[in-house]
């Protein structure tokens, strides 16, 4: 009898600490999960979140993971880049730096139309690729009263070069 006592005492104990850590998961704040890009390229991934993230309203309101991506590169295969439907569903710029060239290069994609691109590791012109980057624009006004774009949020990756 008081084998069977021990026992269910055990199991009573087992299942309220699961329950216990069961609810504490469930109620815990996940928090909000920024997008990634990944970016793939000689059997070599990378996923990355978001260097800087501000509400597309108000750009002083922002989170700065400042997080960078790193991926190894050579001549003979391209980056072929991903982006969620997060950022394609809306207009998105794409950024490159190579390193014979004082001047990026963007390539503006419109919403709803592009979730991939593949970039070459070598331009002709430009030389290799120092990195990319993934923008979303938005319309601001300066103190002036100037609009112009600038990036409400940024993903970064540079490269390694074999």
């Amino acid at each position: 009898m008081k084998r069977i006592v021990a026992m269910f005492a055990v199991v009573v104990l087992v299942a309220s600490t699961g329950t216990g850590v069961l609810l504490w998961w469930l109620s815990r704040d996940h928090g909000t999960q920024l997008p990634q890009i990944s970016a793939y390229s000689n059997g070599q991934l990378t996923r990355v979140g978001p260097y800087r993230f501000c509400e597309v309203r108000d750009l002083n309101n922002c989170v700065v993971p400042a997080q960078w991506g790193a991926l190894t590169v050579n001549s003979r295969h391209p980056v072929q880049l991903s982006v969620p439907e997060q950022i394609a569903r809306a207009p998105w710029i794409l950024q490159l730096a190579y390193e014979d060239s004082p001047v990026t290069q963007l390539i503006q994609f419109r919403s709803n139309t592009r979730m991939t691109a593949t970039i070459p590791t070598v331009d002709p012109n430009h030389g290799r690729l120092l990195g990319f980057a993934v923008q979303l624009p938005t319309i601001a006004r300066d103190a002036e009263g100037n609009e112009g774009e600038l990036p409400h949020a940024e993903w970064s990756v540079r490269t390694n070069w074999d």
